[in-house]
């Protein structure tokens, strides 16, 4: 790597932003190899270190190694996820299976793993401060997941599982994004967008000439299976084919098919797992987690399926009243769904999503709603900071400052769609916080709204508002974490607990306080009628039948999957996937998984296998947070010192329930939970 090359150095930018104004692809090749060597060589000092093991030199110097891989690999892997292009695609299928082997050739090394069994069999007689503690066991625990004491057979088949999964999950997300790209739905026509607003059909008009398709409109597809526009689209024909090309992605038989992809993954799961001495994947994964086994996390699931498909089955009953009147004789389809149930929000609550949206401007909520209650909660404030470079033109930067005034870390904002982004919504890191390492937080929010044509406002739907607030939550989890370890910053906790924080934070969109100072329409300044907010809670209470129904299904599928065992078969995907829902009680006409499997990036390529189950777990934990602070005074500076410190401080040094319940004072209760959504 060359003297010039922006990652030969520490950035010295704020906060150790990444020098984005001088990266460019041709550096990541070098950066890596780069990488790779040194983080190599620090391995090989610390293994074959002559002195005895001691906390310092092992586990510490764990924690110190590896900072160049990581710089390289933290920019790399958020430019693939947001702003990608072929050269990085490129880059991501030859660097991914060499980052498994990497981890592989750490955790298999025998030398540097007696270290660690040493240390942890003598945790008693050393003197380690609580954090110190738990990173000792974390450590080991995690070298003896990743196949550590195995035999030195099965430790070659582990690598060679490990390295091809890595292949198949890049090619399952590279498939997924090409797809997706593809099957935007083209409308000649701008009388069959009837029903959407004039800032949203302005939008499909520029998304389709952004792609030379002039005179034409284009409508984009979002990662789950049910579309955001088929709530106002007034054409059937048109929401059918929106929601078939939905459907359609990685299911195709086209290059981009993903069937022998995720039946490949699934299978080279269950090998992995039996090797490591677990039934399946399931069960590796969630032993790991705060549910400890896969009975608990699927019984969670189970119990709540009765009851949602049950509303569902009778919230289709008023639906198909509707449709009867406009379509006599026709069958309530998965694409008549959300449409119809605005027409219900609408009767029932007096609320139409459509004419919220004035007052849900991307500025005003940004500004005067996430960073608002993250203020009055725990007295930070936002400074937008120019002259810091991004990566992207309509990628935001925010210093942070505590409430005494102190400097705590970068807040990114990527708000837009884009054909280089992929779908969804998510937060990561460019730097964690850590005090061993000196350095504090630089954090991004990717979210995939619609880019209004130039000039015009970004008019946000109310589940776009919901998904800032909630991607914000992340956000705080990592700008708030006050830990000595890298390994424990921020959102680096239990899988079925990192939501948690990030649903807690939703709450605030609705609060009285919140809401009234950030909805206001963005051409008057009006805030939202006073009847409109009470009735807007009342609204977003409609419908957990269906919103709970097709997110257990697709929490099942995600356990079907990962309960096969090395015996099993699964090449029918399709088959395979209605016989899990069927037996799982939730096939359910006209609620579809919110995710099918050839596009359920969350459990295939994006960190939730087996884990998908996490939000309605978590949900418990943030259900009972929101009595909490109902009963305590809401929105103060108290109550968001209390949680700071008890738990978004805390990171993953401590264990996850423990934290909670330092926070609560108790175990979670489920009530809460079943009381929001209509299932008690």
């Amino acid at each position: 790597m060359t003297p010039d090359n922006p990652f030969a150095v520490p950035s010295d930018a704020p906060y150790g932003l990444p020098p984005f104004d001088r990266i460019s692809d041709e550096h990541f090749g070098a950066a890596f190899d780069a990488g790779f060597a040194e983080h190599t060589a620090e391995i090989d000092a610390i293994a074959r270190n002559p002195e005895p093991a001691t906390f310092e030199n092992t586990i510490v110097a764990l924690e110190r190694s590896g900072r160049l891989l990581n710089r390289v690999s933290s920019v790399f892997f958020n430019l693939a996820a947001s702003d990608t292009n072929p050269e990085r695609q490129r880059i991501q299928a030859e660097i991914a299976p060499r980052l498994a082997a990497h981890a592989d050739a750490i955790h298999l090394d025998p030398d540097l793993f007696a270290r660690v069994r040493d240390l942890y069999e003598r945790r008693e007689e050393l003197p380690l401060d609580s954090e110190s503690a738990w990173l000792l066991r974390r450590v080991h625990t995690d070298f003896r997941r990743a196949g550590a004491g195995l035999p030195e057979d099965d430790q070659a088949k582990l690598r060679a599982l490990n390295e091809e999964l890595s292949t198949l999950s890049t090619r399952f997300q590279e498939n997924l994004l090409r797809d997706t790209n593809e099957l935007a739905v083209e409308v000649d026509d701008p009388a069959e967008l009837a029903g959407l607003s004039a800032d949203a059909i302005a939008a499909a008009g520029e998304a389709a000439n952004a792609r030379g398709k002039h005179g034409k409109y284009l409508v984009t597809l979002s990662l789950p299976t049910s579309q955001p526009l088929l709530a106002s689209l007034e054409n059937r024909a048109l929401r059918e084919r929106l929601f078939t090309a939905s459907c359609s992605r990685g299911n195709r038989g086209n290059d981009n098919d993903n069937k022998a992809v995720l039946a490949r993954i699934a299978m080279l799961r269950a090998a992995r797992a039996a090797l490591l001495g677990y039934p399946n994947h399931a069960t590796y994964v969630i032993a790991d987690q705060t549910a400890h086994t896969a009975q608990a996390a699927v019984g969670l699931l189970e119990r709540l399926a009765p009851a949602a498909v049950a509303n569902a089955r009778r919230d289709a009953e008023e639906l198909r009243g509707y449709l009867e009147r406009d379509v006599p004789g026709a069958t309530l389809e998965p694409w008549d769904w959300a449409f119809y149930a605005e027409r219900v929000r609408k009767a029932r609550f007096d609320v139409d999503q459509a004419s919220l949206r004035p007052y849900f401007e991307l500025e005003r909520v940004l500004a005067d709603g996430v960073f608002h209650a993250a203020n009055r909660l725990y007295g930070l404030t936002f400074t937008e900071r120019h002259d810091l470079p991004a990566y992207h033109p309509d990628v935001r930067v925010f210093e942070v400052f505590d409430a005494d005034g102190a400097p705590l870390g970068l807040f990114l904002g990527d708000y837009y769609a884009r054909e280089s982004k992929r779908g969804g919504a998510w937060m990561n890191t460019f730097v964690d916080q850590s005090r061993l390492l000196g350095e504090r937080p630089v954090v991004v929010n990717n979210l995939n709204i619609t880019k209004p044509p130039s000039g015009e406002p970004t008019l946000l739907t109310f589940d776009e508002v919901t998904t800032a607030f909630h991607e914000f939550g992340h956000a705080l989890h990592a700008l708030l974490s006050d830990v000595e370890f890298p390994t424990f910053s921020g959102t680096n906790v239990p899988r079925d607990f990192v939501e948690y924080p990030s649903q807690v934070n939703e709450m605030w969109m609705l609060w009285p306080e919140v809401l009234t100072h950030y909805a206001r329409h963005h051409e008057t300044g009006e805030p939202l009628p006073e009847r409109l907010a009470k009735r807007l809670e009342e609204a977003a209470r409609y419908g957990q039948g269906f919103a709970t129904t097709e997110y257990l299904a697709a929490a099942l599928l995600d356990q079907a999957w990962h309960s096969l065992s090395t015996e099993d078969s699964a090449d029918d995907v399709a088959r395979f996937e209605a016989a899990a829902l069927e037996k799982a009680g939730v096939a359910v006409h006209g609620v579809p998984p919110r995710y099918r499997s050839t596009y359920f990036a969350h459990i295939f390529c994006n960190g939730y296998s087996a884990g998908y189950y996490s939000y309605i777990w978590s949900e418990v934990l943030d259900a009972d947070t929101v009595e909490w602070f109902r009963e305590n005074g809401g929105l103060t500076r108290e109550n968001g010192d209390h949680f700071r410190r008890e738990l978004l401080g805390r990171g993953g040094s401590v264990d996850a329930m423990t934290a909670f319940r330092a926070f609560r004072g108790r175990d979670p209760e489920i009530q809460p939970l079943l009381t929001r959504r209509g299932l008690d």
